[in-house]
């Protein structure tokens, strides 16, 4: 295997309470990687699961599952391996439109602290979990949406794209709850600029790099770890996009 294949085994620096549920762990090596691209976290005991960079040395971690709970709970000098980056991750031309939902912001937030994203459409539970949104409003024009209205627009970040024109941008980069992309897909079909739009996609991963298929997609095969993650909206209205996930066996569900 390359060298990139392997784990490298790196100390934890620092960790940053975002908000009551999310972290951002630091660690002691700087990774070369795009905007949206991903590296497979080795939580040594527990698990290896694929995450977002949330910059060149650090990953921004919610508690939804086993290695996410035990990545919480670790600490500074504690140890975990990482592998990558893997993936293809945004390619940018023109005017921006980024659009994320929960701790799905965070490969979008490497992109906007680039100084690539004019406008940025968030969307979260509560104002609490609005994890970035000090420093994207420092780089972007932010609007955000909560669903219980504790700041921003009552409702969900698709009300916000409703209330602008979408076909005045040439990119439209999208991460967050598979249903809530499917809703902004579908509203960019209905424009006819589904090309325009770019899909962050979390799928269930072994290996990372294209070879076991655990997260390939119908209609196509498309491998989500080497095809994607990010996959262009033309592509994904065509697959199994927001209608099932698979398990660790490959099974629908």
């Amino acid at each position: 295997m390359i060298e990139e294949h392997m784990p490298m085994v790196v100390t934890i620096t620092k960790v940053l309470y975002e908000t009551p549920t999310i972290k951002t762990i630091v660690f002691d090596e700087l990774f070369n990687s795009r905007p949206g691209q991903f590296c497979m976290v080795w939580v040594p005991g527990v698990d290896e699961i694929p995450m977002a960079f949330s910059a060149a040395n650090a990953i921004t971690v919610m508690r939804v599952g086993d290695a996410t709970a035990a990545l919480s709970t670790l600490k500074e000098g504690d140890k975990i391996g990482i592998r990558g980056p893997f993936g293809n991750g945004f390619f940018t031309t023109g005017k921006v439109l980024a659009i994320g939902g929960g701790i799905g912001v965070t490969p979008l937030f490497t992109l906007a602290t680039n100084g690539g994203i004019d406008t940025f459409l968030f969307g979260a539970r509560t104002a609490k979990e609005l994890v970035f949104a000090d420093e994207l409003s420092d780089v972007t024009d932010l609007r955000i949406a909560t669903d219980d209205g504790t700041m921003g627009h009552h409702g969900f970040v698709t009300d916000i794209l409703d209330q602008i024109d979408a076909t005045e941008y040439d990119t439209i980069c999208t991460c967050g709850p598979e249903m809530m992309m499917k809703g902004i897909l579908d509203r960019l079909v209905v424009k006819g600029i589904e090309s325009r739009g770019q899909f962050s996609l979390h799928r269930y991963m072994k290996c990372g790099v294209g070879v076991c298929g655990s997260c390939c997609m119908d209609y196509e095969g498309l491998r989500v770890c080497r095809d994607g993650p990010v996959f262009t909206g033309d592509i994904l209205k065509n697959s199994e996009f927001a209608n099932y996930y698979r398990d660790s066996s490959g099974r629908k569900e």
